[in-house]
Order: structure tokens, then sequence, then C-alpha cells
């Protein structure tokens, strides 16, 4: 069984984010950029489906500039096999990203799916459940738990009133939760056979997408700062603040 694992370049999760001066988005120049989160626990899953037998070749794709290179020698560190790159300077949005994996998953045919349920950058939520839709494939959000059997996966997704369980017939689209796993450390010696591994480069106009942007960004704004708070003497206080000033009750 083949799963592909698609991995997003994002500003690492320990930066904090400056808004341009132009507000045209976020500073991205001399900034750490790292794999995203939620698609490293999306390669882990995906490894260790493959160390347990049930997997035999895990496929990590990535969209974007030439600097993905690095995102995919990092999934490829953790355990994955190969790597492809579709290279793109331009913006690309949710749509054009599932369109692009699309025609991958068209050229690689992989049984399985697996990727992160956002992107920590855009929190957009988008990619998996639009990549299932053009596909016609069941999908299965949120995982915090896969289990691959004869034919099918049965996952086991965080909902608000606790937990579901879904079993799909196989192919499908999983995404995965924080509490699916945690990311072994890509150590030195893995890193360096990361670097012998096939990386492949493919350009958008090779897969028959058009990436075009769909949206425009108008502007892009810090949140506003938190005034101060403050004490009150009692509860008789407390509750004409909140019925006269927050207005809450």
């Amino acid at each position: 069984m083949k799963i592909l694992v698609p991995v997003k370049r994002v500003v690492d999760y320990n930066v904090k984010v400056r808004v341009k001066a132009d507000q045209s988005g976020v500073e991205l120049a001399n900034v750490k950029m790292s794999i995203n989160p939620f698609d490293e626990i999306a390669i882990e899953e995906a490894v260790r489906l493959k160390e347990a037998g049930t997997a035999t070749e895990v496929v990590a794709v990535s969209c974007g500039v030439a600097q993905c290179q690095e995102t995919l020698r990092t999934a490829m560190a953790i355990g994955a096999d190969r790597g492809i790159l579709v290279q793109s300077d331009a913006e690309l949005q949710p749509l054009a990203v599932a369109k692009l994996l699309k025609a991958l998953v068209e050229k690689e045919a992989p049984q399985l799916v697996v990727l992160g349920k956002q992107a920590i950058d855009d929190d957009s939520n988008q990619t998996g459940q639009m990549l299932a839709a053009l596909l016609g494939w069941p999908q299965a959000t949120f995982a915090s738990k896969v289990e691959v059997g004869a034919g099918s996966v049965k996952v086991t997704r965080e909902i608000d009133g606790g937990l579901e369980t879904l079993e799909l017939p196989l192919p499908a689209v999983v995404t995965t939760d924080l509490r699916l796993n945690e990311p072994r450390y890509a150590t030195l010696p893995n890193i360096m056979k990361a670097k012998k591994k096939p990386l492949e480069t493919v350009e958008p106009g090779g897969l028959g997408v058009d990436v075009s942007p769909r949206l425009t960004t108008l502007k892009v704004v810090e949140p506003a700062g938190r005034s101060a708070g403050v004490l009150v003497a009692d509860v008789a206080q407390l509750v004409d603040k909140l019925k006269n000033e927050a207005k809450v009750i």
C-alpha cells in the first residue's frame, strides 16, 4: 500500500509573526521556516504504518517555492521514502493545492492520503476536504487514531460530543489531529540519509493545473491590543461593571 503525505512549509510555531509595513501579508524574510506541525504528525503516522508492515511506501509531497525542498528533506528524515515538489512562486490557495494533489494522486495511485487537518499559517482547514471532493473519495477529518485493515481504514475522530469512529473503504483521505501521535525527532544519521533519497520536481503546468488565485488579500493587520484588567472591591461592583459597562448580563 502506498501512502501520499502532503506537507507544507510554514513559519516555525516558535516565531512571533510580524505583519509587513504595507499590510500586504506577514514578514517572511529572515524568518525560520519549518514543516507544518499537523503535517509532521501525518508523516509520523504514515511511517508508523510502514513500520508495522501495513504500508510499503510513503511519498511526501509539497507545493510551493524551491525552499520547500528543505521541508521534504525533513519529511524524508522522519521516514518518507521519496519526495515530490510541485514548484511554484505563485500564491497557492487551498483549492489550487487540492487540484495539484489530485493530479499527483492520479499519477502516483496511492491507496491512502494522510495530511494535517490545517496549516498553522492560514488555518484554512480546507485542503483535505477539497481533495476528497475532487477525487470522489471518502474522508475522515481530525483523526486521533488510524487503523488500516483489509481494504478499509478505521478512523477515530474528535467531535464536540466526544469521539466518533468511522470505517472507510480504501482509497481514502484522512486528516490528522494533534492527539494522533507524537512525531519522532529526526536524528543526524537519518538527516544525512534523507539527502540521498530521490526528490522529484514538477511544475503546475506539467500537471495541467491552473493555480491562479481565486481570492485577493486586501489587508493584513495585527489583532487589537487588549486593555488592562481592573480590580473590583466587591461582588456588587463586579456585577455593576458586567451589567453596565461590559453589558454581558
